[in-house]
């Protein structure tokens, strides 16, 4: 009866002790990729601060093109901009569905686009 309970406290303890090293395991790898996705984080910071002051300029008139355009925001303008359009008529030539798709533009504004044709 004794060796009973001692197998049973010896299967359990040694699956404790198993897991423990499992789980320390499991923080080594944690703290590897963290670290690297730090390194990722500040090559691209680095990247984003070396953008030329010309860049910048183009995507603001960019922007402040899209707004000339009747309910377009600067919200608006923004998501036209991320989603790829580069130009006004590039707007006012795509397809509704095409607009729709875009975050925040709705049924109003692409209405209001087709009457700017």
């Amino acid at each position: 009866m004794f060796s009973k309970i001692f197998t049973k406290l010896k299967s359990i303890f040694g699956k404790k002790s198993a897991s423990k090293t499992t789980k320390s395991q499991k923080v080594t790898k944690t703290v590897k990729t963290s670290k690297s996705t730090k390194a990722s984080k500040s090559s691209k910071s680095s990247k984003s601060s070396k953008t030329p002051k010309g860049k910048k300029q183009e995507v603001k008139l960019i922007l402040d093109s899209f707004s000339s355009l009747p309910g377009v925001g600067a919200k608006s303008a923004k998501a036209f901009y991320e989603a790829g359009f580069k130009s006004t008529q590039d707007i006012i030539s795509a397809k509704d569905e095409d607009l729709l798709a875009v975050p925040g533009v709705g049924i109003n504004l692409v209405k209001k686009l087709r009457n700017q044709k």
